[in-house]
């Protein structure tokens, strides 16, 4: 599977698989532990989570399946993400909803997610929401520690659009810190951030962009409103015609995109998995792209 440079140190595999749900999957830690060992074989190697998943408890359920196999820690890349805060019991400071983009918090819940996973390090670490308190300042000195004490190898943003990226950029420079990698809502259902020019920045500023729920979250392949089923009824003709499934056509889709989209896979169903892998064996051409697309939009481009 193609590798995707994020950075001198760190590279991730094409498809990501994500982990939000683990807690709902009903694996025990030793059937957790041989679906990643599938994944790698497959050459999906980068693994995305976040503090929130699961109650907080995603990450720890993880870690067990990983301490299994302890050389396979060397085989994966590990991405996960931190700053907002839920209402929980787990934590003294969960007791409520909010943003926290402190540097205590930053650094608190690395070390956090370093410990629920029993690992020294990840390879990505990511702002999981912009906030309407963010300072650049402190963000960009939790993570110039962490880079220091080698916790992480890398960093990132999610869902930041492009002032926000822009602000924080500018500060993290500073220091001769990069911003590798943004995380964004991206489907064949949902182009907000191609039609609002967000990707066309990161592409500019070399920035790499995963692709968070690129299946919809299912509404594609079990449309609720009259967008769903357009859009669907367009993919299942370019399905047959190239003897595929849906899930294929959908990542030849971003595919498409010059540049190197990494979907997040949220499936724990190998099926899917290999469909989804299918397509990058694929190529499909600019107007069958351009079908998907004006599907989406409702109406004809100009």
């Amino acid at each position: 599977m193609k590798r995707i440079s994020i950075n001198q140190h760190v590279t991730f595999s094409k498809l990501i698989q994500g982990f939000w749900r683990a807690n709902q999957w009903n694996m025990t830690h030793q059937q957790l532990n041989t679906f990643i060992n599938q994944l790698v074989e497959r050459g999906i190697t980068t693994m995305d989570h976040a503090d929130i998943y699961g109650d907080y408890e995603c990450e720890a359920i993880f870690g067990k399946a990983l301490d299994l196999s302890p050389k396979l820690k060397e085989n994966i890349q590990l991405v996960t993400k931190c700053g907002i805060v839920l209402p929980s019991n787990k934590y003294q400071f969960t007791d409520g909803h909010r943003y926290d983009l402190s540097s205590k918090h930053i650094i608190a819940s690395v070390e956090q997610s370093l410990k629920n996973m029993n690992v020294d390090y990840v390879d990505n670490l990511l702002i999981h929401r912009p906030s309407p308190l963010m300072d650049p300042m402190e963000i960009t000195e939790a993570v110039a520690t962490l880079v220091d004490d080698g916790k992480i190898k890398s960093f990132g943003i999610s869902n930041f659009n492009e002032q926000q990226y822009q602000l924080l950029s500018h500060q993290l420079t500073k220091e001769k810190l990069h911003i590798s990698v943004n995380q964004l809502e991206l489907s064949p259902y949902h182009v907000d951030n191609i039609n609002n020019d967000i990707i066309t920045t990161m592409y500019q500023q070399q920035v790499k962009v995963m692709a968070w729920s690129p299946f919809a979250g299912g509404q594609l392949f079990d449309p609720l409103d009259d967008k769903g089923q357009r859009i669907m009824a367009v993919i299942k003709q370019i399905a047959n015609r190239y003897g595929v499934s849906p899930n294929a056509v959908i990542i030849s889709w971003f595919d498409k995109l010059p540049h190197d989209i990494m979907p997040i896979l949220g499936t724990s169903k190998l099926n899917r998995i290999d469909q989804a892998i299918e397509g990058l064996s694929i190529t499909i051409t600019n107007q069958e792209w351009f079908d998907i697309y004006t599907a989406t939009l409702g109406h004809d481009i100009p």
